[in-house]
């Protein structure tokens, strides 16, 4: 228990980062397993004790747990465990999502994105996992794929090999990605440039316009709120929007949700993010809702406007468990709202 407790300080010996553990794969879920075991365990007994607290003031005596209820805890808390890392590491299913957009030209009625967000490819999600990611979402055929940031955790030397599959992905209008604060962690000049060399299209504090059949659609980036800290760009979505044409609407892609009023106020009609994974366990999500202005997972109409936070198609190495907010490969269609 104490080897496995000190996971973190195991990742910073071996690449310099607790982000980036550098062991191989199934050692690296190993200490997945264990890390997650104990967490489980230790909320369990609480829970446990807690109960028996209160027992004890209805019946006005200590009251105890057989050993064996203890030990069957700590059965319990290694097989949810193990289930939730084959969650977190497996390839994400497909989500299917509709969106309805007031003012979308009807030529953009039925435009698919696929939304990938929080990679974080590593020596967990490494080229195999990233090749079969790639196989699977250009099957789709969708007309535009959005990446919005966390591609990575390592350096480019780290992480060349595992990455150099999503120079496949394939979408009739292009992929674009986006920073996450992963980025600013392993390098961020160096990371958007080498994705930029994968032929991922940076949409950083940028706007492209999409024709249709006379209609228009604005796809708009922003870097990660990180970037207030990293002595890089402020984020101003007002100048990002600047030249947009009248009219036209606005899908944003932000790492990050907790910005989504000021976007609504700026009139995005919709918003892709990602960052939270979803919370990871039902319930503890709250703790990720509490930390993101409210936002953790799915669909949020947010002061008119919808914002769609995505539950990650990987996460972080360093915790990797998933119980009841799986990864998703999420396809968004968009839809011309009934009053559009």
């Amino acid at each position: 228990m104490l080897v496995a407790l000190q996971f973190h300080r195991w990742n910073r010996l071996s690449s310099g980062s607790e982000f980036s553990p550098e062991f191989p794969r199934p050692v690296v879920a190993l200490f997945n397993w264990a890390f997650g075991a104990i967490m489980l365990l230790a909320l369990l007994q609480l829970v446990l004790d807690a109960g028996l607290i209160v027992t004890a003031v209805i019946h006005g005596g200590i009251v105890g747990a057989p050993d064996g209820v203890r030990y069957a805890i700590a059965g319990v808390a290694a097989i949810v465990a193990a289930i939730g890392v084959h969650q977190a590491m497996r390839i994400p299913p497909l989500n299917d999502v509709e969106v309805a957009i007031p003012g979308l030209p009807r030529a953009f009625d039925g435009y698919t994105i696929l939304h990938l967000t929080d990679l974080h490819i590593s020596r967990l999600f490494p080229a195999p996992w990233a090749r079969e990611l790639v196989a699977r979402s250009n099957k789709l055929g969708v007309d535009l794929i959005a990446i919005t940031g966390d591609l990575i955790d390592g350096t480019i030397d780290a992480r060349r090999n595992d990455i150099a599959a999503l120079r496949d992905l394939m979408a009739a209008d292009g992929v674009y990605v986006i920073s996450g604060n992963h980025e600013y962690i392993f390098g961020y000049d160096a990371w958007m440039a080498h994705y930029e060399a994968l032929g991922l299209r940076s949409l950083e504090n940028r706007h492209i316009v999409l024709e249709r059949g006379g209609g228009r659609l604005v796809i708009a980036g922003i870097t990660d709120r990180a970037s207030r800290h990293r002595g890089h760009s402020i984020r101003d979505l007002a100048a990002v929007l600047d030249g947009a044409p009248e009219g036209a609407p606005v899908i944003l892609l932000d790492h990050q949700p907790a910005d989504a009023r000021n976007a609504a106020r700026l009139g995005v009609a919709l918003q892709l993010s990602g960052h939270t994974h979803g919370g990871l366990i039902v319930g503890i999500d709250r703790l990720a809702a509490r930390a993101n202005a409210g936002f953790v997972s799915g669909r949020y109409d947010v002061d008119g406007m919808t914002l769609y936070v995505n539950n990650g198609t990987a996460l972080w190495p360093g915790f990797a468990l998933r119980l009841g907010r799986p990864s998703e490969l999420t396809q968004i269609t968009l839809r011309v709202a009934e009053d559009g």
